[in-house]
């Protein structure tokens, strides 16, 4: 731990960062913005940004963009045809679609967060309409009142098939979603006991699935009295839920999940740091939006400690190409990438969830993430072909000298902020390839998108684009 990160004081921490001669607002501060609460961003929106100013640009992401309408019924459509079909296989390509294009991106990444959070997987549910419905739900209460969300949640039918409350039964309760509610949902290990889960299991009895419906059995409902987290009565599982939230330990856990997610993954969540915004949140009724607007206005999100902290997941990576690199690209190929990179959405490993942080790298898998960035930014590639080409960018800017090339790459991908070292290496790239000997087959202007593309591609392999 850096002695600087033992000496943050709470109250500046969380109090509204206002740009200063110190710590002025600039690229690298909308960079990191983006970086966190969206999936990236394209120059046009990285220049609005910085011209709007840390409260208005944070207030956007919030709000979304217009014609959000329009673009659910757009994906509609193809979400009706995988719930026909139970496609198992176009789940995450559909989401993938969402995530790039949407008006709200920072919905999509909230939804994103849940979705780790509930951890469901189709590997064991074996229904697409189920999924696609979770999803809604957790779309829906993405950055709303956590109290609703989680009753709902408890409801669910992919959880219900996940955790196993269908089909619990009195005298025969199933305590896996018991269990989870407290230690992943709600509470964190160490708060409750294992006779708090054998008595909470009992008040989820009684549920069972018809058809595309959840049902409630009265008479498969054990309604005994039971005591929970030192609460006694005859409670049902709404109850236990709403027993849950009243514990300390619930603000304090949710808070400091979303401040990993957020913040940091390094800096450590220290009571003293995570206090105020536990109590802000229970407050607020766990008003998630009010919760995520304070962290992302925050003199300690935008200072150098957290300053890429946190390791992007691949699904942060590749949508951070795409959409700076304005592609219009078919995502079945880009699902399967993923899966190779070791996020395969609607499919997490286990119900923990992904681990993140340094477990996205090691050798293998930095090795798929250069091999996916050169698949993006190649033309040779059939998968994605030229619909995220760096070289078509550069045209539509107006870039065509080498330093106006390699200033765009820095400032779209980077912001700019790069050891003058690694500058100097593109810099002695882009010397080197001008003097190469061309194919015959090829024009000057083929040999010089061929330049742009190689430089981008170098760009994205820098260590510094695998942080958030």
């Amino acid at each position: 731990m850096r002695d600087a990160d033992k000496n943050i004081d709470p109250k500046w921490a969380w109090e509204a960062y206002t740009p200063s001669k110190a710590a002025p607002w600039n690229l690298q501060c909308v960079g990191h913005l983006y970086r966190r609460a969206a999936f990236g961003a394209t120059v046009a929106e990285l220049e609005t940004a910085l011209k709007a100013g840390p409260e208005d640009a944070v207030a956007n992401l919030l709000i979304g963009g217009p014609n959000q309408v329009e673009f659910d019924r757009s994906t509609a459509a193809l979400a009706q045809s995988i719930t026909k079909a139970n496609n198992d296989g176009q789940l995450g390509s559909w989401w993938l679609t969402r995530m790039l294009y949407t008006p709200h991106p920072l919905q999509e990444k909230m939804t994103l967060f849940w979705h780790n959070h509930f951890a469901t997987s189709n590997a064991k549910v074996q229904s697409a309409r189920f999924m696609l419905d979770q999803y809604e739900l957790i779309r829906r209460h993405a950055l709303g009142n956590f109290g609703p969300f989680l009753q709902a949640m408890s409801r669910d039918l992919a959880m219900m098939v996940w955790l196993d409350t269908k089909g619990s039964t009195k005298g025969n309760p199933n305590e896996n979603y018991a269990r989870e509610l407290m230690e992943l949902f709600s509470l964190g290990i160490g708060h409750y006991t294992e006779k708090d889960i054998r008595e909470a299991a009992r008040a989820f009895t009684g549920w069972d699935i018809t058809g595309t419906e959840a049902v409630y059995r009265k008479d498969q409902h054990d309604d005994g009295d039971k005591k929970v987290l030192g609460k006694q009565g005859k409670w049902k599982g709404e109850d236990v839920v709403h027993i849950c939230l009243e514990q300390d330990a619930a603000p304090q856990f949710l808070v400091t999940k979303l401040f990993r997610f957020f913040v940091s993954e390094s800096v450590p969540a220290t009571k003293e740091l995570i206090d105020p915004l536990a109590e802000q949140y229970r407050k607020s009724n766990f008003d998630t939006g009010a919760l995520v607007k304070t962290m992302l206005s925050s003199n300690l999100f935008f200072a150098p400690q957290v300053y890429r902290t946190r390791i992007k997941s691949p699904v942060e990576f590749a949508l951070g190409i795409v959409r700076g690199l304005e592609g219009r690209i078919g995502t079945s190929a880009l699902n399967t990438s993923l899966e190779q990179l070791g996020q395969h959405l609607f499919h997490p490993p286990s119900v923990k969830g992904w681990d993140g942080g340094p477990t996205w790298l090691n050798g293998q898998t930095l090795l798929f993430r250069q091999n996916l960035a050169l698949a993006l930014t190649s033309t040779e590639d059939l998968r994605f072909g030229s619909r995220t080409d760096p070289a078509a960018l550069l045209q539509k800017y107006e870039k065509t000298e080498d330093d106006e090339t390699l200033a765009f790459f820095l400032k779209l991908f980077l912001q700019n902020d790069l050891p003058a070292d690694s500058r100097q290496r593109l810099k002695d790239y882009q010397q080197r390839a001008t003097k190469q000997t061309i194919p015959v087959f090829w024009t000057e202007a083929d040999a010089a998108n061929h330049r742009v593309r190689a430089l981008c591609h170098l760009v994205l392999t820098l260590p510094e684009f695998q942080l958030a």
